[in-house]
């Protein structure tokens, strides 16, 4: 078959493909225009999905009758001042979204630009463009999208239900709206109630304002703000405690510029920031902004542009890491049984109705003897037959182990030790309140940061192999090995090469035993590969760490004497990250006074 040249109709079709991959494709590119140009509001309207019909109208600067008319043509575009791509400050740059839909939908666009009398409005269907005619409209632009893929039916084939399809544009406007938290949005359809997000205030708390209403009240009130900043690279937004995860990374959102990108560099970087305090299989709520020269950022990597890649991604990550750690270390006594009412709802007293017939009188507790617990007047009351039923006799046990706690020990954050219930919760008051702490799970958190320090003070004990372990692997793997070979050293790995597609290994952590230096090996390379960098073994040295902390922790079950309690309250206090054990669990519920006084109906 001879080469030939595509006619121009099929030209846009095929890059329709990449760009137009499905209705939520299409909201996407036109949100982003509408931002843009500067609105202050975007309205969106879907029906079916968005297959048979998509409004989307904002209050932006609007197009003036030239620019309309080249608007639909391919690769033209307002948002390039030169030829510069390394310099992209918008959300859109290619010129390809306005032809690729008209190529394979029916599309509408009215406009009106300050400088024009009146608004203009085009029609294009299935590529083929009408004439610009005059239309009434005060400001703004306005899109309509209609039989999405008429002109490409076997591409309708592969959508999903409307309900599906709805979600996606969902998630899609959630995501914008998220990075643009001064731009008020409405989101409406069949499908759904309509949902709007009003304009929210600049700075932190406005963007707190935005993420709570789009990602609920528990990460509002579970939020902790992070920020870090180096080489003019910033890092700020919001993560939320631990006591907030999900099942999957579904939950962790990334913007770059203002643009939301989907990065695995986030996952990565998150799922280290948290490793100490969330099991494996669970993944928290974030929300991130870096900010940065558009020169050290590529975002005409992905035709939908919703990947990026960094100059210096190493930077990125590390700055990531460092500000997830530091805000979770600053709010380190956060706990899922104290930050979110979750013990208070717990302790909601719920009665079950008693039955019609039931009678008093046969209940347990009427009193059939007498009451040697009271003398004179008050037993001789208590004895007569109206007044029976409230007797309860004398108490049957003084848990308190001293009178009254010292001044001091109640101003401190845990307060002064109680008592000890079932060999496994320690129970202390403070001056506003009590605490019940899990005195296992405190006292692993507490063995297992100590072990930490310790590692990083003495570094990791090594033992040297009497015969060095030789693998096998291809040349490549074993390059990425060596380049760092050196930061493996500090974690008590020693490797050498041995010729071509091989590694020696003399020297492995004593922390882990005999191990399998091969399968180490390649579940490090794999890692490397993905993420960049030497976590798989780091990760195995603080999951025996955790391990010895686990076993050499107080175990529940155990008597602990007043002063024994009081001193792990106070290692508790000194300790990082006390609020959760190495496994998530928290290490602490804390009830505060006026929430005990709402349960017995005092407030």
């Amino acid at each position: 078959m001879p080469v030939r040249q595509l006619p121009e109709q099929i030209v846009n079709r095929i890059a329709a493909g990449e760009v137009v991959e499905r209705p939520a494709s299409v909201v996407k590119e036109l949100v982003e225009n509408a931002i843009d140009a500067g609105a202050s509001r975007v309205d969106i309207f879907t029906d079916g999905g968005g297959r048979r019909r998509i409004g989307i109208t904002d209050d932006g600067s609007g197009m003036t009758y030239g620019d309309l008319a080249l608007s639909v043509d391919r690769h033209a575009t307002s948002k390039l001042d030169d030829e510069d791509l390394l310099r992209i400050r918008t959300l859109g740059f290619r010129g390809e979204a306005l032809p690729s839909i008209g190529a394979v939908a029916r599309l509408g666009i009215t406009t009106r630009h300050l400088s024009e009398p009146h608004a203009w409005s085009l029609a294009v269907e299935g590529g083929v463009k009408s004439a610009i005619m005059p239309a009434a409209l005060s400001q703004g632009t306005r899109v309509e999208v209609s039989d999405l893929f008429y002109a490409t039916p076997a591409r309708l084939k592969f959508l999903k239900t409307d309900r599906t399809e709805a979600e996606a544009i969902r998630e899609v406007v959630r995501r914008l709206a998220m990075a643009r938290p001064d731009i008020a949005f409405t989101l409406a359809g069949e499908e759904r109630a309509p949902v709007s997000w009003a304009a929210a205030l600049p700075g932190a708390a406005g963007r707190l304002t935005r993420l709570g209403d789009i990602l609920g009240a528990d990460f509002r009130s579970s939020a902790i703000e992070v920020r870090s900043e180096r080489d003019g690279v910033v890092v700020e937004g919001f993560a939320a405690a631990p006591s907030l995860t999900r099942a999957n990374a579904l939950g962790q959102y990334l913007f770059v510029n203002g643009r939301p990108v989907r990065d695995k560099l986030i996952i990565g970087a998150v799922r280290a920031a948290y490793s100490d305090y969330l099991p494996r299989d669970r993944h928290p709520v974030v929300a991130l902004f870096v900010t940065l020269d558009s020169q050290e950022v590529d975002a005409n990597v992905h035709p939908a542009k919703t990947e990026v890649r960094f100059r210096n991604a190493g930077l990125v990550r590390a700055l990531i890491v460092h500000a997830l750690k530091e805000g979770l270390a600053r709010e380190g006594k956060r706990t899922a049984a104290n930050s979110d009412g979750a013990a208070l709802a717990s302790f909601r007293p719920s009665f079950a109705p008693r039955p019609g017939n039931w009678d008093w009188r046969r209940s347990p507790a009427y009193p059939t003897g007498g009451t040697p617990g009271f003398e004179g007047s008050a037993a001789t009351a208590f004895a007569e037959p109206g007044q029976a039923a409230f007797d309860v006799g004398t108490p049957t046990a003084d848990v308190r182990f001293q009178p009254s706690p010292s001044a001091d020990l109640l101003d401190r954050p845990l307060g002064a030790a109680r008592t000890q219930i079932h060999e496994t919760y320690i129970v202390s008051q403070t001056r506003d309140g009590l605490v019940v702490v899990d005195q296992h799970a405190a006292h692993e958190r507490i063995v297992y940061e100590k072990l930490k320090a310790s590692l990083a003070r003495n570094g990791v004990q090594r033992q040297i192999l009497l015969i060095p372990e030789i693998v096998e692997l291809d040349e490549a793997t074993v390059e990425q090995l060596l380049d760092r070979a050196v930061e493996l050293a500090t974690f008590g790995l020693a490797i050498d090469s041995f010729g071509p597609g091989a590694v020696a290994v003399r020297e492995t952590p004593s922390l882990l035993g005999k191990t399998n230096a091969a399968s180490l090996l390649r579940d490090l390379a794999e890692h490397m590969a993905e993420w960049d960098e030497a976590l798989p073994l780091e990760r195995r040295l603080m999951h025996v760490a955790a391990t010895m902390a686990c076993h050499g922790s107080v175990r529940a079950g155990r008597i602990l004497k007043p002063e024994e309690m009081n001193a792990l309250l106070r290692e508790m206090e000194d300790t990082p990250n006390s609020g959760q054990c190495n496994h998530g669990r928290p290490t602490y519920v804390e009830l505060k006074l006026s929430d005990i006084e709402k349960l017995f109906g005092r407030r």
